[in-house]
């Protein structure tokens, strides 16, 4: 088996792309591409004509075999629309599959939208905790958020345009109206880079256009200093329960106390009970 490179390409403009990325585009036989169109425009940008074949969240089952093969006998690049594959993009299964059939497996870094927001936020002090694209369904992305509302770390997520402004009001519910950089666009032509409170990018992203990468700031030692463990919402749940109080009542009153969110309240009412019956 060959090398299989997994190459970054820009996130929005084409002049982000390595020499090195260039020079592998142009030397491989064989490149996988989320989506060929995309990638044509890169390398026709750089006069680059090495055969394409899309591999993508849609064929990649059926497109495994047929890369693999290719690999057998020449270097295959693996991109993306932009970015790294594999991160929030197709990729890792074409990765796992090269690496158990002997493949070499090299990477070529290159832009990044949670890095480059980072550095322009103005949030960045330590260590971050990057979550992805956000959940699509409010439930679940409102249980994601109430389960970082203690985290000091500095947060980064991606958001669709469409999503954006019921994301944003489920952040400033479940993590307080914290200072928040939304950045649109990155490197491309209609690039924004808002910083503020989370209110306020409510206000100004009325009609979102565009890609998003949102950096929001980790939780205030006040916070977390208040912020009782589990044992002791533990031991709380279980006085309302000696007491005879319903699951509602119990879990309202304990969210209210403790500042936990009820969904917590909830799963701690249900731990309670467990112990109960041991």
């Amino acid at each position: 088996m060959k090398t299989l490179y997994i190459v970054s390409t820009p996130i929005g403009n084409l002049e982000d792309i390595t020499l090195r990325a260039m020079r592998i585009l142009r030397e491989v036989a064989l490149v996988a591409a989320e989506d060929t169109r995309v990638t044509r425009k890169l390398l026709s940008r750089y006069d680059i004509h090495t055969p394409l074949v899309s591999f993508n969240e849609n064929n990649q089952s059926r497109r495994l075999p047929e890369i693999l093969n290719a690999l057998s006998s020449g270097d295959v690049a693996l991109v993306c629309d932009a970015g790294t594959p594999g991160v929030n993009d197709p990729g890792n299964e074409l990765v796992v599959a090269a690496a158990d059939a002997g493949a070499t497996i090299v990477p070529i870094p290159g832009p990044s939208a949670v890095t480059a927001a980072l550095a322009v936020s103005g949030l960045q002090e330590g260590p971050f905790v990057y979550v992805g694209f956000l959940p699509r369904k409010k439930a679940e992305r409102r249980r994601l958020l109430e389960s970082l509302a203690l985290e000091e770390k500095t947060l980064v997520a991606f958001e669709a345009p469409h999503r954006l402004v019921a994301a944003l009001e489920d952040m400033r519910s479940a993590l307080g109206d914290r200072n928040i950089a939304v950045c649109r666009e990155l490197t491309k032509l209609h690039e924004e880079i808002f910083r503020g409170r989370i209110s306020e990018s409510i206000e100004r992203f009325t009609e979102p256009r565009g890609e998003f990468t949102l950096v929001i700031e980790g939780a205030p030692a006040s916070e977390r200093e208040g912020a009782p463990d589990d044992a002791s919402i533990l031991e709380l749940m279980k006085e309302h329960r000696d007491r005879g109080a319903r699951a509602r009542d119990a879990v309202a009153a304990v969210a209210a106390v403790t500042g936990i969110s009820r969904r917590k309240a909830y799963d701690m009412w249900l731990q309670s009970g467990k112990k109960a019956a041991d």
